[in-house]
C-alpha cells in the first residue's frame, strides 16, 4: 500500500465510517444501546453499511466518549447530548472568531 492509495486517505479520515457498532462500543467500554441512545438524541448520526449496519467514524466516537464521560457523571444521556452539542458550536465559534481577528490583523497591517 503507497501513501497514496485511496485506503490510506480512508485511514487518515477522521469522518470515514470505519467502526461497527460493536467495536464502537468495545472502544468506548459501553454498550450499543448506549450508542443508540446517543443516535437518537441527534448527538451523532451513523452512516448505515450496505446491509444496514450502524458504522461509526473517529470523529464520532470522539464525540461520542466526551458524551459517555458526562453520563459517567452523573448526566443523564439527553442533557449530556445537548453540553456535547454546545461545547462543539462553542468550539466553532471561536475557532472562527480567531479566524477573524488573524484577518483583520492582516489587513491592518498591509494597510498600516
Amino acid at each position: 500500500m503507497t501513501a497514496d492509495s485511496p485506503l490510506s486517505g480512508r485511514l487518515d479520515d477522521d469522518d470515514y465510517p470505519a467502526y461497527t457498532m460493536g467495536r464502537a462500543a468495545e472502544m468506548l467500554g459501553t454498550t450499543p444501546g448506549f450508542l443508540r441512545a446517543i443516535g437518537e438524541a441527534r448527538l451523532i448520526t451513523p452512516l448505515r453499511s450496505e446491509g444496514g449496519h450502524r458504522r461509526y467514524s473517529r470523529y464520532q466516537l470522539r464525540i461520542a466518549a466526551r458524551a459517555r464521560e458526562l453520563v459517567d457523571q452523573g448526566t443523564p444521556v439527553e442533557a449530556a447530548c445537548r453540553i456535547v452539542i454546545l461545547e462543539d458550536q462553542l468550539e466553532d465559534a471561536q475557532r472562527l472568531n480567531a479566524e477573524y481577528r488573524r484577518a483583520a490583523a492582516g489587513r491592518a497591517t498591509s494597510e498600516g
